[in-house]
Formats: structure tokens, C-alpha cells, sequence
């Protein structure tokens, strides 16, 4: 808890969003942790089940630097499944199977996790048998996948995909009027927000970028899970509608954008880009595509070069990403880590809060519905789809058990032959 909050810095600070209300913490023997909060934070140990548990070495804590170089000297864990061999950043992680694991013997005695961010490179390397398991495989290449012999295994996400706005600064790069000269924000209107959204046609990217394996999104999560609302439903575009909102707001002709996003982080995220371009021409906005490998993407928007881009984000519960992705940007007490446009909204701040106070149970749920309704009329992001997780594996594998966020791990795996 200790290295999340005082170590791990925005981009890499999502974890800082699970810490949020701790007041301090202390262990007053080995077995012992006592945390003292602020408020009443009642699901709180559904938030601890995302942060993961790591050795604290004598001399202190590691930095993201020290971990990153990836010195077997230094494990960033020691009680798991498998030990750790060896990390190269964005390339390859090595383990090893930990025959003392108090678990069972682990299945595979070592396993190697690659990075390969293209899914056509993904899709290639399992059919040849390069790797046994592969994980974020795009929809449209199961069948053929199938017919060579994979098998697939997929589940629905409790996730979301998004568009976000920078709604802060000024001036944004990439956003210009018709001639091609620098414009004030637009961003900053919720008319120009939600003209956007009603230009956006989610059935498309649904049924033919994610061919079915996801479902069209209005909130943060799919409907009927806790804390969400009957009344926010997916629509299909208005585009007379979404263009008389611009024409409202001073843009009766549009304006020229950038769109940023990901290639091959998410399923669809490069093909919804080209698919939301298309939609947003309808109403005279001309959008320029832009996607870049995930490392890529993760810097410049950090940097600031984006004003407008494709995201994702996922937790085990709907109050969690709302904390995370829409409450006002606070690095001290972790809200908003993952509220990279910057939004704030004091009332809906105000609502979300006292939501979390509440025990689990239909009133919790209700206050968290209103919240939702409240901030998706402000339309701070664009919800776009709950993808469903699909992953291929080979003859090796017996089966494999999906994880609802997404997570690949060895253990989750079956070994057909040792």
C-alpha cells in the first residue's frame, strides 16, 4: 500500500485509485495490518483484491526503474506459483516453476510471457505453434483460428471502452477549424460532447469490428450488474440531431480532430478509430485516425499530444472505475487516476462519495445508478462497447479458465502433457 501510494506516478498510477480514503496504515506484528480510513469505505476489500502483493526488500522499496530492469538479484516476488527468472520491458517475462508453492505444484515447470502487440502477429505465432496460448484475439479471425485447430475460450468484460476528452486546456493539439487554423477547446461545451456521442454508431462497431463479441455500452458497465442504471440504453446515431447540437454550439460547419487510440491493445481499438472517423463526417467533423502501438500511445498522452482518444478500463466493481475515470483528478488521495481529460465535477464528486459510504445492497446501488445518470449527461467520455475477452490456445493446453478482467496467467491453464 505503502509503494503504491508514494511511488507510482501518473501514467502508471491506476493502482492509486484502489487506495483511495486510507487515512494510514500500520503492521503492528507480522501478522497483522491495521487501516485506518477516512470514511466509511465498505467495499474496500473488493479493492484490495486488485493490488498485488510484493516482498518489501530490507533496504526499501524498489522504484518502477529498478523493477523495469528486470535483475533477477531482485524478484519482485517470492510466495507465488512461479519465480521469477528474468523481464525485459515490453518484450519478454521468464518464470519459473516454484516447486514450494503452498498452492499445489504449479502445471508448467517454466513459462515465458511475450509481448507481441500486433494481433496479426498474435493470431500467427499460435497457429504456427510459436505459443501455446494467446490472449486478446480479434473476433474476426476465431473461425479460421478454429479451423486450424485452436481452441477458443471467451467470456464478456467488466470493462469498459471509451472515448475521452481533454476538457482542460485552452488549446489542443490537432484541433483546428475548416482552414486548418488553431481553435479554442471545443471540448469544454457538453453540447459539442454530446453531439459527438449521438454521431457515433455503436451497432458498427458491435456486429462488424467485434462480430458480435461484445455488446453496445451507455455506462461504465453492462447493464444489470450492481450499481448500474436501467435507464442509460445505447442509441443508435441522430445525425440531424448531434449536427443541429454543433450548429448550437458554434460549430455549424464542424471542425478538423485528431483521434488517437491504440493499435492491437484492445480488440477493434485501431478499426474503431477508422469507424468513428467515418460516422463523425456525417455531422462535418473530419477526423484523422491515429493509432500507435500501446507504449507509444501510453507516452504521448501523458506528454499531452492528444486531445481526444480511445481508452479502456476495467475493476471489480462499477464504483471503482467511476472513482477512477470520472471523479475530479486527485494525485494526493489517488481519485481520478485514470481521468486523463481532467473533468471535474464537484456535484457528481459529491454523489459518487456519498454512494461509496453506503453498505453494499439496492440503496448503495440506486445512489451509484443516479451518479452514473447524473455525469453521463455531462458526457465527460463516450462510452463505446463491453468487448468480450477471447483467447486461443493450442494442443498443450487442456482447457482454460477466463478471467473477467482480462488477466493471463499460467495458472489459469490446464496442461494437456507435461
Amino acid at each position: 500500500i505503502e509503494r503504491i501510494r508514494d511511488f507510482l506516478k501518473s501514467p502508471s498510477g491506476g493502482f492509486r485509485s484502489y487506495l483511495t480514503g486510507i487515512e494510514s496504515v500500520s503492521a503492528p506484528d507480522p501478522l497483522t495490518v491495521v487501516i485506518n480510513t477516512k470514511g466509511n469505505i465498505p467495499n474496500l476489500p473488493l479493492s484490495f483484491s486488485s493490488i498485488f502483493v510484493m516482498n518489501r526488500p530490507a533496504q526499501g522499496f524498489q522504484t518502477t526503474e529498478e523493477l523495469n530492469a528486470g535483475r533477477a538479484g531482485h524478484p519482485p516476488v517470492g510466495t507465488g506459483p512461479y519465480t521469477f527468472e528474468s523481464w525485459s520491458s515490453g518484450e519478454v517475462l521468464k518464470l519459473a516453476r516454484n516447486d514450494d508453492y503452498w498452492g499445489g505444484r504449479p502445471a508448467w515447470p517454466q513459462v515465458t510471457f511475450r509481448v507481441i502487440e500486433s494481433p496479426a502477429a498474435r493470431v500467427a505465432a499460435l497457429s504456427t505453434g510459436e505459443v501455446d496460448l494467446a490472449d486478446a484475439i480479434p473476433a474476426r479471425d476465431v473461425a479460421s483460428l478454429k479451423q486450424r485447430g485452436a481452441r477458443i475460450a471467451s467470456v464478456g468484460a467488466a470493462r469498459i471502452n471509451f472515448l475521452q476528452f481533454d476538457v482542460e486546456r485552452d488549446r489542443l493539439p490537432g484541433v483546428t477549424d475548416k482552414s486548418g487554423e488553431p481553435i479554442a477547446n471545443p471540448f469544454k461545451d457538453a453540447l459539442v460532447r454530446r453531439a459527438l456521442a449521438m454521431a457515433t454508431d455503436r451497432g458498427i462497431l458491435v456486429d462488424k469490428i467485434l462480430s458480435g463479441y461484445g455488446t453496445a455500452a451507455a455506462q461504465l458497465f453492462p447493464g444489470g450488474l450492481p450499481g448500474t442504471s436501467e435507464t442509460l440504453q445505447p442509441e443508435a446515431p441522430k445525425y440531424d440531431e448531434a449536427k443541429a447540437l454543433l450548429a448550437k454550439a458554434g460549430f455549424p460547419d464542424g471542425f478538423n480532430l485528431l483521434l488517437a487510440g491504440p493499435a492491437g491493445r484492445y480488440p477493434g481499438d485501431g478499426e474503431s478509430l477508422q469507424a468513428i472517423a467515418q460516422s463523425w463526417a456525417r455531422i462535418g467533423v473530419k477526423v484523422q485516425p491515429a493509432a500507435a502501438p500501446f507504449s507509444v500511445f501510453n507516452t504521448k498522452r501523458a506528454a499531452g499530444d492528444y486531445a481526444v482518444w480511445y481508452g479502456g478500463a476495467s475493476g471489480e466493481a462499477v464504483d471503482i472505475i467511476l472513482h477512477a475515470l470520472l471523479a475530479s483528478p486527485d494525485p494526493e488521495s489517488g481519485n481520478g487516476a485514470l481521468n486523463f481529460g481532467h473533468y471535474r465535477n464537484q456535484a457528481f464528486d459529491a454523489m459518487l462519495a456519498r454512494a461509496e459510504s453506503i453498505q453494499e445492497g439496492p440503496e448503495r446501488n440506486k445512489a451509484l445508478a443516479e451518479a452514473t445518470e447524473f455525469v453521463m449527461a455531462d458526457q465527460p467520455i463516450i462510452p463505446l462497447y463491453h468487448f468480450h475477452h477471447i483467447v486461443g490456445y493450442g494442443p498443450r493446453v487442456a482447457s482454460y479458465a477466463m478471467h473477467p478482467r482480462g488477466w493471463t496467467t499460467a495458472m489459469q491453464t490446464l496442461a494437456a502433457t507435461e
